[in-house]
């Protein structure tokens, strides 16, 4: 008895010591990525979040008030829908997220925007360039530049290297970011003394004949459509096959390998606004690569290539922004770091990076534009536009 006494007590005691030696569990901070994986925006997406995950695997851990934390990206699909986001973003907060990312996609980052308000969490906007996005609040904050500058690069890159007197300008019915687009193309374009031929297209809808042969009727020099990537490849298509010869211009969600393989090997001119150039930084784009390559689900979501999309980049840069506010905020509190973001700044492999003092958005003067190689299938640098040009 008295043996299976001291037995029982060893055992207790190794058991004690066991605990007392395992490692303490590590503190996690949560960063939630509100982005859309599948839908219209779904490739966009994908690319988005993939430069987060990159940065996540370069920096996993951030030290906070002295404390050393695991960082974790806890990722929903939003579907690229604006009555499903708004769930996507409501299990977001109640993870307890610290800092929300995203979304690519201006209407269902707006749709989100009082779910995050209400659940007193800051987020920050990657390439969701419509105004609407930070106006009037100051929990959302944005990295990239906006849709006034974009369209106004855009309508004078097509005034000046076209020429162009007659825009056709195609914009999807209630998608925020092709109609705001489209809208201060066109204020900026009509500025220049251009006319404009405006159309708009239904959800859903696949067949752009129709357009393309009124763009044609009507004499445009260009024809601008600011969609998604998955109307773009359609309207691509279709061009093509109608013998449009007139330049195709579209803001950053063109930017995609998936614009490039809808385009290899057809007589197209496609020229695009963004925010990186591949080539920028030779680190980022040497890394990201071989992030893109090291697994197929990596590959598959980049489109099953590794062309480096700017909005990949901007997902990077936004990831190490927000770690810089948690560490200025020495606090993972949301609260805490929303405070901080106003006066975090951050020198990324898309640029500068701070917030104006009046809507949270980034101070952006310059964007890139683009033209397609459609016998080589890459992106071709044409100009580094700005504001005072």
């Amino acid at each position: 008895m008295k043996k299976k006494v001291v037995s029982v007590l060893a055992a207790a005691c190794a058991a004690v010591m066991t605990v007392g030696s395992a490692p303490a569990m590590a503190d996690t901070v949560k960063i939630g990525v509100y982005e859309p994986a599948s839908g219209d925006n779904g490739a966009g997406g994908k690319q988005e979040t993939l430069g987060m995950q990159y940065a996540n695997s370069v920096s996993p851990t951030v030290e906070i008030g002295g404390t050393t934390y695991d960082v974790e990206l806890d990722i929903v699909d939003n579907e690229s829908s604006n009555d499903k986001g708004p769930s996507a973003a409501s299990k977001l907060v109640g993870d307890g997220v610290s800092v929300v990312l995203g979304s690519y996609g201006s209407g269902v980052s707006i749709a989100a925007s009082d779910i995050f308000k209400e659940g007193g969490v800051p987020a920050i906007g990657v390439t969701c360039t419509n105004p609407q996005v930070t106006q009037g609040n100051t929990h959302y904050f944005r990295i990239c530049f906006l849709d006034p500058f974009q369209g106004s690069v855009l309508a004078n890159f097509a005034s000046e290297t076209f020429g162009a007197k007659k825009a056709y300008c195609l914009a999807k019915l209630g998608d925020d970011y092709s109609q705001g687009l489209v809208f201060y193309f066109t204020k900026a374009f009509e500025a220049l003394g251009g006319e404009v031929v405006k159309a708009d297209f239904p959800e859903g809808n696949s067949d752009f004949t129709s357009y393309i042969t009124e763009a044609k009727n009507e004499g445009c020099d260009v024809f601008f459509t600011p969609t998604s990537t998955e109307a773009a490849a359609n309207t691509i298509e279709q061009a093509a096959a109608q013998g449009l010869e007139i330049p195709l211009l579209a803001g950053d969600t063109w930017d995609s390998n998936v614009i490039l393989n809808a385009a290899k090997d057809k007589n197209v001119r496609i020229y695009v606004t963004t925010f990186y150039q591949e080539g920028g930084n030779a680190e980022f784009d040497e890394g990201i690569k071989e992030f893109i390559n090291s697994d197929p689900t990596n590959l598959a979501n980049n489109g099953g290539d590794d062309t480096i999309a700017a909005v990949t980049a901007m997902g990077y840069d936004a990831y190490f922004t927000a770690l810089e506010a948690m560490k200025a905020a020495g606090s993972t509190d949301p609260a805490a770091v929303n405070e901080a973001l106003w006066g975090t700044t951050y020198d990324g492999v898309s640029g500068h990076i701070e917030f104006d003092q009046e809507n949270g958005d980034a101070i952006r003067t310059s964007a890139f534009v683009k033209v397609a190689n459609t016998e080589s299938g890459a992106w071709e640098f044409v100009s580094e536009q700005t504001v005072s040009e």
